[in-house]
């Protein structure tokens, strides 16, 4: 991967051709021209202030709900997980969490400093990051309903402040500028009440009972349809346990594919595909996808 100009000394981890089935959920996907873990967010700013402007960037947390082909990425892969991962409770009581701290992290934080409302983190098998760029939730509980303010970051390495109202929100969708990416946020929780207690140990429990935790997959890899389950459609249209190559639909949670050792990325992308159809031609319900797919097919 080449940089461009002459800046100051990086003082990260550049790494070429770098198997990016090491570094995503499925543990899948061919190699990216560059990978990059910075030191910190003064050095991640340095080292988009050298990248070339043609250059094209994805970031990778805990490589959760993406997809990379087979073929892998040509383009510059940024890491920022446990490098932007400070989390801080700030005076005015906002709590300020960059974009590399893994959700888990998040509701741990909370719960020693006696925070409520960031439990449902504990369940979202991501990075603040990911999560604030898709309104991840869990447990009924969203991203973006503690959110106050954000800081950018964009394509030559300069941050820019921006306030939630700025940015249109959904159900694990929002809209932001494409020369941008959150490279953290400041969040509001309320003081939990003295007969209050966290309820993490309970909800990844309830989590532990439902979902494949321990097997390789992306979580969830399909949003809800309005005032219906994707998995209950999914097994209701018969494929749970369904196969095609290695990669199968979960016989505990029909809305998860696991991967195998031998699996191909094409193979997920083709049952991904499939279970989409037969969804559609059972129900008339067309499911969308929560998994971002990515690179060249071999």
């Amino acid at each position: 991967m080449k940089l461009a100009g002459k800046h100051l000394a990086l003082r990260g981890k550049l790494r070429q051709d770098e198997p990016m089935a090491r570094h995503t959920s499925w543990r899948l996907g061919g190699p990216a021209d560059g990978y990059y873990v910075p030191a910190d967010l003064p050095d991640l700013q340095n080292f988009l202030a050298q990248l070339a402007p043609t250059t094209e960037v994805l970031w990778v947390g805990l490589g959760s709900n993406l997809l990379i082909r087979d073929g892998g990425f040509r383009g510059q892969v940024i890491a920022p997980l446990n490098a932007l991962k400070q989390i801080e409770l700030q005076l005015d009581g906002d709590l300020y969490a960059e974009c590399g701290s893994s959700c888990a992290r998040l509701a741990k934080f909370c719960q020693k400093k006696g925070l409520a409302g960031a439990d449902f983190f504990a369940g979202i098998p991501g990075t603040v990051g990911g999560a604030l760029a898709m309104n991840a939730g869990a447990f009924g509980g969203e991203t973006w309903a503690a959110v106050q303010q954000l800081i950018m970051i964009d394509r030559q390495g300069n941050l820019q402040q921006r306030q939630a109202d700025e940015f249109q929100v959904s159900y694990r969708h929002v809209s932001m500028p494409q020369t941008e990416w959150f490279a953290a946020a400041l969040f509001r929780f309320q003081p939990r009440a003295a007969d209050e207690e966290s309820n993490i140990r309970q909800l990844l429990r309830q989590r532990n009972a439902s979902q494949p935790i321990g097997e390789p997959s992306c979580g969830s890899v399909f949003k809800n349809p309005p005032g219906q389950h994707a998995a209950q459609l999914i097994e209701a249209a018969g494929l749970k346990g369904h196969r095609l190559g290695t990669a199968r639909v979960s016989e505990k949670h029909a809305n998860f594919i696991i991967s195998d050792s031998d699996t191909l990325a094409a193979d997920v992308e083709a049952l991904i595909d499939y279970i989409r159809e037969c969804v559609a031609r059972q129900f008339d319900v067309q499911l969308e996808s929560e998994v971002r797919i990515v690179g060249e097919a071999l």
